[in-house]
């Protein structure tokens, strides 16, 4: 039975979690800044911290010896072998990883496919790995729980993938299955989701609270909403699904599936073609890309430029919907999108500006994803700590 919240108890772990949660967003805090965070009294913050060392959650170090203002004060960090085991199922790969409570990636194994991996192959390989580094790299670590991003639409009561439709998965139990293949507990969510919510709590969009998040990756384009500093996911938890709007395409010349839908357009799959590439990760491809770009006389490189230039136009009047639609302060892209606002940022804030309406795009920035390949590891981890720093004296 869940403890009241004025009860003592109740007081209590939602101040272990407060104090959790700062070392695990902040980093290393002196027990001195935990008590100006938390408005506690430091015999409290002191007492907290001992108790978050004695469950094995933090490690109090000495104290920063640079700090000469004021009495030396233990420092409380995320104990490093507090780890979460993150998996991105793709179309080409399942990438596995598993990240820290202090944001580190301790391990990353990106598994090639030559098919499309059920469900329960998926849940087999993340067992299979977990059993693997536990015996060798992982093998002093505390492993709390699995977090799943996945491209599809997740259920948000239970984690039910409604629908994943380039890995052809429907109603897939995957959650169910990792618990039975790990015996972890496992959670399920959308990639771009916790992408956007990686984003917004340490990458390009900390501290900024109206956030359009689109990242673009093997199954398409996804998307997440940041509104008054909470995650949107709707009232099923399929809310951001950009890539499935019809964009306008005033160029009959830039249109290449008819009657298609965004990622249909604006896809990786062209990208990788232009260059000659089967498959690819995404810094194998953005620099396959400038490469081609690099040696401007060649017809490659007129075809790469071409190719990136028609898929910014066509983002460009996505991004223009959404901040007609949203009205956010920062747009941020991820995955291959990052590329090819790279390509020229100029040019695609420009064509955005143009196609939005004045007050509604007057302050906004666009920004590439900060956290580049670790996004959906660290969107996934948050997403498995979460119960964790809600409730550090739970099983976790």
């Amino acid at each position: 039975m869940a403890d009241r919240p004025g009860t003592f108890d109740g007081v209590h772990r939602r101040n272990l979690s407060k104090l959790l949660a700062l070392v695990h967003l902040e980093g290393p805090l002196s027990r001195a800044r935990l008590t100006a965070a938390t408005g506690l009294n430091r015999s409290t913050v002191a007492a907290l911290a001992g108790e978050l060392v004695d469950a094995g959650l933090v490690e109090e170090r000495a104290p920063d010896p640079t700090n000469r203002v004021g009495r030396p004060s233990p420092v409380v960090a995320p104990h490093p072998d507090v780890m979460a085991v993150t998996v991105n199922p793709e179309v080409d790969a399942v990438t596995i990883a598993a990240v820290g409570l202090d944001g580190r990636i301790a391990v990353r194994e990106r598994l090639e496919v030559d098919h499309l991996v059920t469900p329960e192959e998926t849940a087999d390989l993340v067992g299979r790995t977990i059993e693997r580094w536990r015996g060798d790299v992982l093998g002093s670590s505390r492993l709390v729980a699995v977090g799943l991003a996945v491209p599809g639409l997740v259920r948000a009561s239970d984690g039910l993938i409604r629908l994943a439709p380039h890995l052809e998965w429907t109603d897939a139990p995957l959650r169910a299955l990792v618990e039975a293949a790990t015996g972890l507990p496992a959670f399920v969510g959308n990639d771009a989701s916790l992408g956007a919510l990686a984003e917004h709590l340490f990458g390009a969009g900390r501290g900024v609270d109206d956030i359009v998040y689109l990242n673009g990756g093997a199954s398409g384009i996804g998307g997440g909403l940041i509104v008054h500093g909470q995650p949107i996911g709707g009232s099923g938890g399929y809310a951001g699904e950009f890539g499935q709007n019809r964009p306008g395409i005033p160029s009959a010349e830039d249109r290449r599936a008819t009657g298609g839908v965004l990622e249909d357009e604006v896809s990786r799959a062209r990208l990788l073609a232009v260059v000659g590439l089967p498959a690819a990760d995404e810094p194998t491809l953005a620099s396959a890309l400038a490469a081609a770009l690099a040696e401007p006389d060649t017809p490659e490189a007129t075809e790469v430029a071409a190719e990136l230039a028609r898929q910014r136009r066509i983002l460009s009047t996505a991004l223009a919907n959404a901040v007609n639609v949203l009205n956010p302060s920062l747009v941020v892209l991820g995955g291959f999108l990052a590329t090819v606002a790279e390509s020229d940022p100029d040019a695609l804030a420009a064509a955005v500006a143009a196609q939005a309406m004045p007050a509604a795009g007057e302050e906004l920035v666009i920004r590439i994803a900060a956290l580049g390949e670790d996004r959906l590891a660290i969107g996934a981890a948050e997403l498995a700590f979460e119960r964790l720093l809600a409730d550090p004296l739970s099983e976790g």
